[in-house]
């Protein structure tokens, strides 16, 4: 069981980033994908949450309007998009498999850095 994510990202500030997390050994479907970033020196910071066989999506407050969660059921990928980039966006963005509140299995994380 693994999730694998993306590779790291650099973006000017304003523009918009994809991180992809791809799951293997589970049925994608059975878990939600929630996803997690830490800025530097900062804790961890829940953006919220999609549950992969139906696409509902739940998103932290702060990120609402801001923040896409996507799923394709066909590749077993789930996707975060952020817009809007600006530094305090720069972070190691994790994806993360939940069942009944509990992180399962993390990805490697992606950093993304915004900077122009």
């Amino acid at each position: 069981v693994q999730l694998v994510q993306s590779g790291a990202e650099l973006r000017n500030p304003g523009a918009s980033v994809k991180v992809s997390c791809k799951a293997s050994g589970y049925t994608f479907t059975s878990y939600y994908i929630d996803w997690v970033r830490q800025a530097p020196g900062q804790g961890l910071e829940w953006m919220g949450r999609i549950d992969p066989e139906d696409g509902g999506t739940k998103y932290a407050q702060k990120f609402q309007g801001r923040v896409t969660f996507t799923a394709d059921t066909s590749t077993s990928t789930a996707y975060v998009e952020l817009s809007s980039l600006r530094s305090e966006d720069t972070a190691v963005y994790y994806c993360a498999s939940e069942a009944m509140g509990y992180f399962e299995v993390w990805g490697q994380g992606t950093l993304v850095t915004v900077s122009s």
